[in-house]
């Protein structure tokens, strides 16, 4: 799942991680902090550009640990 753009869709994506990496006893960096300094104006460079794109690396990353986790028990 990427990220597009959904604050609902990011939680979801953190959520479902979480708890695949929790049962994998993975240790996952924190989350991306959701902006809070959003003007409404549709700035270029908004924070939530800026959001979307830290939260789609955090997605990478996880799944990446993830992954890797997966193959070491695998072994």
């Amino acid at each position: 799942m990427r990220v597009t753009g959904e604050l609902a869709q990011a939680r979801a994506l953190f959520t479902a991680l979480q708890l695949h990496a929790s049962r994998l006893n993975v240790t996952l960096r924190p989350t991306p902090p959701e902006p809070d300094t959003c003007c409404g104006r549709g700035c270029n460079g908004c924070v939530w550009e800026g959001f979307y794109a830290a939260t789609e690396f955090w997605r990478q990353d996880a799944v990446a640990a993830c992954e890797r986790a997966q193959s070491q028990h695998q072994a």
